[in-house]
């Protein structure tokens, strides 16, 4: 493959509205939860939203932000490996950043892999996860 190639395949790839992100927001749309995307006033601009109950769901996949879990991150990149070590390295540093400021901010942040999307037990657990937690009174309007 030339570089000009790789560079068009590359650019092509998806910041939003992935496929994983989609399956996930459907999984949790399907259980009642209702939410708001890509808040960019938060850290990081988080995936998936619920902001009376303080909660965010940040989709990743696996070879962005190296997946623990799965062997995906574990391939070898062959070219260009001067830029790309770094890369997926700083793509970690900068995720560790965010969940940490946005839990200093007092969100609950749960992380979804690529690998794990046809999991429904791990979906499950982020649905009620996100119900058990309760309306930040900061986010309640009250009608008079």
């Amino acid at each position: 493959m030339t570089p000009d190639q790789r560079s068009r395949i590359m650019s092509a790839i998806k910041k939003k509205d992935t496929k994983p992100e989609l399956r996930v927001r459907r999984f949790l749309h399907e259980r009642g939860l209702r939410y708001r995307l890509h808040a960019n006033d938060l850290p990081g601009c988080p995936d998936i939203v619920f902001r009376s109950r303080r909660s965010v769901v940040l989709v990743h996949g696996c070879f962005w932000h190296q997946c623990p879990n799965c062997g995906v991150s574990k391939k070898r990149i062959r070219s260009n490996t001067a830029y790309w070590l770094p890369k997926l390295k700083r793509n970690k540093l900068r995720d560790a950043r965010v969940i940490a400021a946005l839990q200093t901010l007092g969100w609950k942040v749960s992380i979804v892999w690529e690998c794990q999307i046809r999991n429904v037990n791990v979906l499950s657990k982020i649905a009620s996860s996100i119900k058990a937690r309760r309306p930040h009174k900061s986010t309640l309007s009250f009608r008079t």
